[in-house]
């Protein structure tokens, strides 16, 4: 028998009834799914220094389990003294089974470790069944060791959904776990 991550388990058997039940799909495939999830890092001071982008990229290798890539600037920018080409942020996109097991860590260690935790924000949606989370700080995650860490910096995470609407997406997220605000 194969490994089969915990929440990939409760999508199946507790997330999917619940959605097919609260918006009356005819099919299970109708029901809204996690497609991926993207983690990116935009490292803006590697213009000056280039070893940033390295550190950029160990940092959310050894958060997501999956090998970063640096993201290169698509024009000259003057005033920031950035030529094209040159790499700017970091990028990874999780799928499958690193998917669920990342949304997991998410949820169960690093999110409680924020200071004043209270949820996330329920804003963040784009409108197209979307969400963007905003981490200030990648300290939270227990991967990171604080004492090798150089400079705190933040990063963005995207869900990325096959819901239509934002209210499918909020539902689906919230049976997967993510702790929102409540009003």
């Amino acid at each position: 028998m194969s490994y089969v991550p915990r929440l990939k388990e409760e999508y199946s058997q507790k997330v999917l009834p619940a959605l097919v039940e609260e918006f009356g799909y005819k099919n299970n495939m109708q029901a809204p799914k996690l497609q991926k999830i993207v983690i990116s890092k935009g490292v803006g001071e590697a213009i000056a220094d280039k070893k940033l982008i390295d550190y950029a990229v160990e940092e959310l290798t050894m958060i997501t389990g999956q090998k970063a890539v640096a993201t290169k600037s698509k024009k000259d920018v003057a005033s920031f003294k950035l030529r094209k080409g040159m790499p700017i942020g970091v990028m990874v996109t999780l799928r499958g089974e690193r998917m669920y097991e990342f949304l997991d860590r998410l949820v169960t260690s690093a999110l409680p470790r924020v200071r004043d935790f209270s949820g996330i924000k329920a804003t963040g949606f784009d409108g197209r069944g979307n969400y963007n989370l905003g981490i200030t700080e990648q300290i939270i995650f227990p991967e990171i060791n604080i004492d090798k860490v150089n400079r705190i910096t933040g990063m963005d995470v995207t869900f990325v959904t096959s819901a239509e609407t934002d209210k499918e997406a909020k539902s689906l997220l919230t049976e997967l776990g993510l702790p929102f605000k409540k009003k």
